[in-house]
Parts: C-alpha cells; sequence; structure tokens
C-alpha cells in the first residue's frame, strides 16, 4: 500500500534524528558520567539485578522509600532486575480518589516507573493512566529473567498443556483458581539477547474487572541451568529478611498469593517470581464510545434532524462494475478538542472532549467524506440493493478497492458498497502514530482517542446511508422509489478493517452481520508479528533503544487501545452486548502464512466470540469447535496456500509472496460473505477445504501463483 510506504519512509528518517539524542531508558542516567548502571543491566549484583546480595533498589529507580506506589515504597519493583517489571502489576493499583472510575480502583505508576525517552530529561507521564480502573484484559505479562530461554516454554502449538498445574508457567484466575490457557513468548524483537523479555501470553481473552496471578517457574538458562530469582523475591517466598521496603510491605499480599496457588497444587518452593494484577471494568473500556455513539444516534439521522450534506463530485462510469462513483461531504458531530491530525507546529494534540463528570462532551460539528459506489447494474433499473459497508487497511483511505473488489462485489452481488476514512487510522493520521511512537507519550492517548471518534463517524456514515442519502435523487428509480433496500445492512473490512471492524460490530446498533477479514488483537500481539513492525521499531528504536523498555511501552499503549479496538469489545459481540446494542454475528477469514496480521489474533477473536470452524478446515484451532455450517451465530474460515508454517516466536512469516488481502478477491470468499449477510447462514463455497492447490482447484489464485512464480517456486 502507498500509504504503508509512505510511513516506512518518515518512520526511518524519525528515528535517525531520536537516536542521536536518546538514552537508555527507566529512569537510568543521571550527570556522573555512567556511574548509574543503565537500566536494564543487573548492576553489581550480577543476575539477581535489584534486590540482589547488598541491593536495595532496582538499577536506575529514583524515587526514595516512600515517594512510589503504597505497596512499592520506591518506583521499581525488586522482584525483577528491570524497571517497570513485571508488568502489568498490583503493586501499580490503587484505590481511585476521584471516585469517578466504575470499579473505584485506580492506575498509578511512580514518576520513573515506565520508561524515559528521548534523554534523560523526559520522564513518562504517569498522569495518564489514573482514569483507568485496572490493565489490560489482553496484554501479555512481562517478566524480565536475565538469560532465560524457551527451553521448556509452551510455544502457541502446545497451549493446552499450561492447563495442568505441572506448567512452568501458571497464569490463574486468584478468586476462582481457573488456570488460563496461554502460550510463552520469549521476545525475539530486540538483536541483543540481554533484552528479551518473556511474554505470558492469554490465548483467551481475560475477564474484566478481575484478579489474575501470575507464577513462573523451571526457567533455565542456554547451559540449562535454573535460574536464580531477585533477592527480594527470595525474601518475599521464604520469608527471610529484605532490603527492600516493599518486602515487608506485601507480605500479607504474598500470603494470599501463595496460598491461592499451593490451593491449585503449585508449591512455591520453586516458584522464580510470581504477582497478581487486574484487568480493567468493561465500563472504564466502553463507557465513552457507548455515550458518544448513543448520543449521536439519538440525534442525528432521525426524522426531526436529517443529516446534512452535499455532493461533491461524481464520477461516471469510472470502472466496469461501477455506474456512479459518488462523494459527498457529510456533518456530523464532534468529541474532540480538535478534529484536526497532530500537528507538529502548534503541537495540537486531538483528544476526547470531556465534561465536569468525566464523559465526552459533543464539541460542534464536522464535515466528514463519504465514498458511494452505485453498482453498473443499476443502469437499467429493476433490482434492491443492500447497503455494504467497508473498512479500509493500514493508514489507508475510503478509496481503497474502489476499482477492484468492493465494487465487483456491489455489482456482482447486488449491493451499494460505500466508506469512510477511519479516523485515527487513516493516512493523515500517520504523523500522530509516529509522534506516540517516538516518545511524545501524551500522543499515545491521542493516536487511540481519536479513533474513537473514527468509530463513531463509521456508525453514523452507516445511519446517513440508511436514513438520508438513500432518499437521494441518485438512488431513486424511475417510479421515484429507492433502489435501496434499508433494511439489509452489513459491514466488512480487511486487515485494518477487519481489526477495528470487530470493534465496530460490537458498538454497531443498525448492522448484525459483518465479514472480518484479517482481524486480530491485541496490538500489543499484531506488532511483533507483522512485517510492518520494522517501521514502528525503528521509531520506538529511536526513543526507547532497550528492547525490554519497548515491551513495556507496548504494554502501556495497550491499556488505551483497548478503548478503540477488539480487545475492549470483542467479548460483547455475540452476547453480554453493550447497553442497547443488539446481538451480532462476524465471520472470521484468515490467511495461513499472512505476514501483516498474525492468524493468532484471529484465533483468539473466534475463540472470544464463540465462533465454529466451518469444516473441512485446513487445521484444528485450540478451543474452536468445529462444523459444516452454523445458522445464527459467528464462523472462522481459513485460507490455506503453499507456504511453509508461520513461526512459533514473535517474528512475522516471511515465506513469500505474502497472501495478505488475497482471500477477499477469491470467488468462495465472495459468494459466502454475501450468503451470510442476506440469510444469517455460514456454510462452505469451496468443494474441500478453501486451498489454492488440488484441495479446492475452484479458488482462483491467479494473483498469488502471478506473485508465486516471482519468486521462482
Amino acid at each position: 500500500m502507498k500509504s504503508r510506504t509512505a510511513f516506512l519512509a518518515v518512520t526511518s528518517t524519525l528515528a535517525l534524528l531520536l537516536s542521536a539524542t536518546s538514552f537508555v531508558a527507566c529512569g537510568g542516567g543521571d550527570d556522573s558520567g555512567g556511574a548509574t548502571p543503565p537500566s536494564g543491566t543487573a548492576g553489581s549484583g550480577g543476575a539477581g539485578g535489584g534486590g540482589a546480595p547488598g541491593e536495595c533498589k532496582v538499577a536506575g529507580d529514583e524515587a526514595a522509600p516512600g515517594e512510589g506506589p503504597p505497596l512499592l515504597s520506591t518506583d521499581c519493583d525488586p522482584i525483577s532486575s528491570h524497571c517497570g517489571f513485571p508488568f502489568p502489576s498490583n503493586v501499580y493499583l490503587i484505590d481511585d480518589a476521584t471516585k469517578k472510575n466504575p470499579s473505584g480502583k485506580s492506575v498509578l505508576f511512580g514518576k520513573t516507573s515506565l520508561p524515559r525517552y528521548r534523554g534523560d530529561k523526559d520522564k513518562f507521564d504517569v498522569s495518564l493512566f489514573p482514569d483507568m480502573d485496572g490493565f489490560s484484559p489482553g496484554s501479555g505479562a512481562l517478566m524480565f529473567m536475565p538469560g532465560a530461554t524457551a527451553t521448556g516454554l509452551a510455544n502457541p502449538t502446545q497451549i493446552e498443556s499450561t492447563l495442568k498445574a505441572d506448567s512452568p508457567t501458571i497464569l490463574m484466575e486468584a478468586e476462582t483458581g481457573e488456570l488460563v490457557p496461554h502460550w510463552v513468548d520469549l521476545d525475539m524483537a530486540p538483536r541483543d539477547d540481554e533484552e528479551r523479555a518473556i511474554i505470558v501470553r492469554p490465548a483467551v481473552r481475560l475477564k474484566d474487572k478481575t484478579r489474575y496471578i501470575v507464577a513462573i517457574r523451571h526457567v533455565v538458562d542456554a547451559d540449562g541451568k535454573t535460574l536464580e530469582p531477585t533477592a527480594a523475591w527470595k525474601a518475599l517466598r521464604d520469608g527471610t529478611p529484605g532490603c527492600h521496603p516493599s518486602v515487608e510491605l506485601r507480605r500479607e499480599l504474598y500470603k494470599d498469593i501463595f496460598a491461592k496457588l499451593e490451593a491449585k497444587g503449585i508449591a512455591k518452593g520453586d516458584l522464580q517470581v510470581a504477582w497478581d494484577y487486574s484487568t480493567a471494568s468493561k465500563e472504564s473500556t466502553t463507557r465513552w464510545a457507548v455515550k458518544m455513539r448513543d448520543e449521536a444516534l439519538a440525534t442525528y439521522g432521525d426524522a426531526s434532524k436529517p443529516f446534512k450534506y452535499k455532493i461533491d463530485h461524481i464520477d461516471d462510469n469510472p470502472n466496469k462494475h461501477d455506474w456512479k462513483r459518488v462523494h459527498v461531504k457529510v456533518t456530523l458531530p464532534s468529541y474532540l478538542n480538535t478534529t484536526v491530525e497532530w500537528h507538529k507546529a502548534t503541537d495540537t494534540l486531538p483528544r476526547i472532549n470531556l465534561g465536569a463528570d468525566g464523559m465526552p462532551a459533543q464539541n460542534g460539528e464536522f464535515e466528514w467524506d463519504v465514498l458511494i459506489h452505485i453498482p453498473k447494474s443499476a443502469e437499467a433499473g429493476g433490482k434492491k440493493y443492500g447497503l455494504l459497508q467497508n473498512g479500509h487497511g493500514l493508514f489507508g483511505s475510503r478509496f481503497e478497492g474502489q476499482n477492484g473488489y468492493l465494487p465487483e462485489m456491489g455489482n456482482l452481488h447486488d449491493w451499494v458498497t460505500f466508506s469512510v476514512d477511519l479516523m485515527g487510522f487513516a493516512e493523515p493520521d500517520v504523523d500522530t502514530a509516529i509522534e506516540a511512537l517516538g516518545g511524545n507519550n501524551k500522543a499515545l492517548r491521542a493516536f487511540t482517542e481519536r479513533q474513537i471518534q473514527g468509530m463513531l463517524n463509521q456508525q453514523l456514515a452507516m445511519r446517513f446511508m440508511m436514513t438520508t442519502f438513500s432518499k437521494d435523487p441518485l438512488l431513486l428509480d424511475k417510479d421515484g422509489n429507492s433502489i435501496v433496500d434499508t433494511s439489509l445492512r452489513a459491514y466488512r473490512g480487511d486487515s485494518q478493517g477487519g481489526i477495528m471492524g470487530t470493534a465496530y460490530m460490537a458498538l454497531s446498533v443498525d448492522v448484525t452481520r459483518g465479514l472480518v477479514g484479517e482481524p486480530g488483537m491485541p496490538y500489543n500481539l499484531l506488532l511483533n508479528r507483522s512485517k510492518d513492525y520494522s517501521g514502528y521499531q525503528l521509531v520506538l528504536n529511536g526513543s526507547y533503544p532497550n528492547g525490554l523498555d519497548q515491551q513495556l511501552i507496548l504494554g502501556a499503549f495497550q491499556m488505551f487501545w483497548d478503548r478503540s479496538e477488539p480487545m475492549g469489545y470483542a467479548p460483547y459481540i455475540t452476547k453480554d452486548m453493550l447497553p442497547n446494542t443488539p446481538a451480532h454475528q462476524i465471520l472470521i477469514h484468515d490467511a495461513l502464512g499472512d505476514q501483516q496480521v498474525t492468524t493468532l489474533g484471529a484465533q483468539l477473536i473466534a475463540r472470544t466470540v464463540g465462533a465454529v470452524a466451518i469444516t473441512p478446515s485446513v487445521r484444528p484451532i485450540f478451543g474452536v469447535t468445529e462444523a459444516p455450517t452454523v445458522m445464527g451465530g459467528s464462523a472462522i474460515v481459513e485460507y490455506k496456500f503453499p507456504l511453509k508454517e508461520e513461526p512459533l516466536v514473535n517474528r512475522s512469516p516471511m515465506d513469500n509472496p505474502d497472501p495478505h488481502d488475497m482471500v477477499r478477491e477469491l470467488g468462495p470468499s465472495y459468494d459466502q460473505s454475501d450468503w451470510f449477510f442476506r440469510t444469517g447462514e455460514i456454510k462452505h463455497f469451496c468443494k474441500g477445504i478453501c486451498s489454492c492447490r488440488d484441495e479446492a482447484p475452484e479458488v482462483n489464485c491467479e494473483r498469488f501463483d502471478a506473485d508465486f512464480a516471482k519468486y521462482g517456486k
């Protein structure tokens, strides 16, 4: 995509500029010429790091005793040797003093708990978190154990093994003792072996407002030797004196943690580390988007206030499938302090405009572009058309597919198709993304909050089409009747459109059936496993050169992202729906070997929404049942390409060509989605498994075959 190429070019330039002024993060460095060990090293205590014999602080912790969060006293947790680890952790969760957070809790990091950026002077702005009442239900649990290897730890094909009490890694719901399926990534994104975090990845979306316990044991180094824990951890585990104040402050907490683990048959004696964390409440995550949606839809598009719009221009017969391509500007409500993208000259950061109650408040109106495709078949008349909304790819635009799959779907299957730019994830938002990853952590929130407005824009675009534009003269037949069947409404999106489309499907009150192609969640899982991550990492390297700090940033970022991406919304698609919201169905399409969005993310969505795998399927999926058809439910269909197995570590598949975005061009994909949109039934339209080879020769894979030939295979 053109936008992705531009993004990579800009990110490489920015990374070079930032690297000249960046230092190792997380509080490390002073004016002593490097006398303080840099953050991420073990300091004089060796592998034990902070809390090792003779040490009472993690290297780089600037807080004096009593200045940090209550259970720590200082800013950094000495049960790890790198500041900010383990993450997330309830040592950073306190009672909410504002009384505005739904669960009565608030996230409080110390002033230097999270990584520095752009040199010593710039600390992470921890004031960004207090309106959150817990941590992301999708974040991988992070721990740093110097010298750790992945030996004996479960990979993505061994998830089931983590449901046994003898698993080296334990993720457990604290109150019920239920073990949570997961796998473990040893972070392979950094080049330096001393910067590899252990990431415990939940294989299911965790529950809201729930406490979890993480426990790790039997982790070994390259020589097979069991790693020694920090001195602070030994003191907590063994009941011996500890020199760090947090040891005594946490005795009662760990008495409870150990008791809960032992009740499950997990003895504390060989634990190398354990900690607890609590997830955010459903209300904390979703209330902004729901409030904006309900308020806007109650006003815009009803009989008393039709949408204001103007037709900018019309393209006649722009391709073989379109009769008319209509460019419309529609007036929408703004819930941002500014609707413009971030601009360096003014340092304008688009944030949700909050009222005195801490909830979004409308801040005027603005014009937004809608691109509408009227099918070629409409010229002859005599047909009724459904409304099909498209979601575009990463930093793309409403023009995606305008001469390809989108009008083709509309013309072949009788849909008026339309799309808008996804504010927050469209081409103009590249600068905000770079600024966020490049160290301006206030932009982290601006980036995701702009996406919440973007989701509202998408919902209002559908409401506009079904209430106001369906009566425009362009969509009237010779008798003055609309050619649009406004009762037939659907969504389809691929890549970014599939990812954010999953959140859209949980929020929409007008669309109950949607196709999400190459989707995934959460972003802190998707990014490292995407070939696009090289661009992001260039920026991160400039501001946070330590790989451990980069994982911390992605974990912190996920807390903001939950308010706009599927991790915050997917559980409410088919059940436990959001207030005033119907149940929905989704059809998930993904491609084995996808280099841009890992299929692990699509499988996580499938488990979260209770989707079935339509048989015959290309492979079993943990936690997903199989069936030849499903009526009224959700399903996943995977497409197989003649490529090597996907890597088990957190890196992108590299076997070319990349099948990303190819599924949407295949005949069975068109037919299956149309049938689903109209009937609610999901069934196979491939004769065997969906494959580009002998198993399903009717699948037209001309594009893949052409690309395949380029690589000399």
